[in-house]
Order: structure tokens, then C-alpha cells, then sequence
């Protein structure tokens, strides 16, 4: 009888597919543990960064600035979920004030943390003026 051979992919380990390349001053960092049996090649330096003697350009070192970490997004992991299901026109509307916080007001929020703080201003409503909160006149319209 033939041996089997495994249907399942093989595929690289997380350490081959998430490195953090370092900018010419910076040293590699070494991992804990590898598991990669060869040597990575150094990661390509991008174009604008490098000069003919590996240096950072001119006007970066004349004006001694330093390339910016990248700022968090402010999203926060959730560890519930519920689907909610709107019409065209609600969610036009959301993404509408979306945008016009963002462009008014200059906050970033994606759609499901204004539907957080929507969810918040209403139950705090609700809990402080029961039957003559909002939620409560909007449901018994409907």
C-alpha cells in the first residue's frame, strides 16, 4: 500500500512574515529563537533614505530629523460581537457623520466606535430618565 502523503500547506513562520526592518542607524534585532534554518538577507533600504555613501540625505541630517514612529490608531480589541443589520439610508448617514467628524472636528472614529458611543448616550439616558428617555419615545413611536 502507498504511503499518504499530507494535503495540509506548508507555510512560513510568523518570524519570516512579520520582521521590522531597521533604518541605517538602527541595529537589527536579534530574536529570541529561530526557527529558519538559513540566514534572512538584510532588507533593502528605501531609495530616499540612502545616499552614495549610505548616509541619510542632506537635508534630513542638516535639519536632524528622525523618521516618526507610526501613531496608534486609537481601535481597541473587543471581546463581544453582535451583527446588526441597517438600511441603506442609516448607513449612509453614519458614514456621513463619519466623515464629518473627521473633517469638522478633526476625530478619527471608524463606524463601530460611533455606534459604541451612540449605544453609551443612550442607555446612560435611559438609565437616568427611564420612561421619558429618548429610547424609550423612540420605541414606542415605532
Amino acid at each position: 500500500m502507498a504511503k499518504q502523503r499530507s494535503r495540509r500547506v506548508t507555510l512560513p513562520g510568523a518570524d519570516e512574515l512579520f520582521f521590522r526592518s531597521s533604518g541605517p542607524d538602527e541595529p537589527e534585532p536579534e530574536p529570541a529563537h529561530s526557527t529558519a534554518t538559513t540566514e534572512r538577507p538584510p532588507a533593502p533600504q528605501p531609495a530616499a533614505r540612502q545616499s552614495a555613501s549610505g548616509a541619510a540625505p542632506p537635508a534630513q541630517a542638516q535639519r536632524g530629523l528622525q523618521p516618526t514612529p507610526p501613531q496608534p490608531s486609537g481601535r481597541q480589541r473587543h471581546d463581544e460581537k453582535i451583527t446588526v443589520y441597517i438600511s441603506a439610508p442609516e448607513l449612509l448617514a453614519l458614514e456621513q457623520a463619519r466623515l464629518a467628524l473627521r473633517g469638522n472636528h478633526g476625530l478619527a472614529a471608524d463606524r463601530g466606535r460611533i455606534v459604541r458611543e451612540a449605544v453609551a448616550v443612550l442607555l446612560a439616558d435611559f438609565e437616568e430618565r427611564g420612561e421619558s428617555s429618548l429610547l424609550v419615545q423612540r420605541l414606542h413611536d415605532n
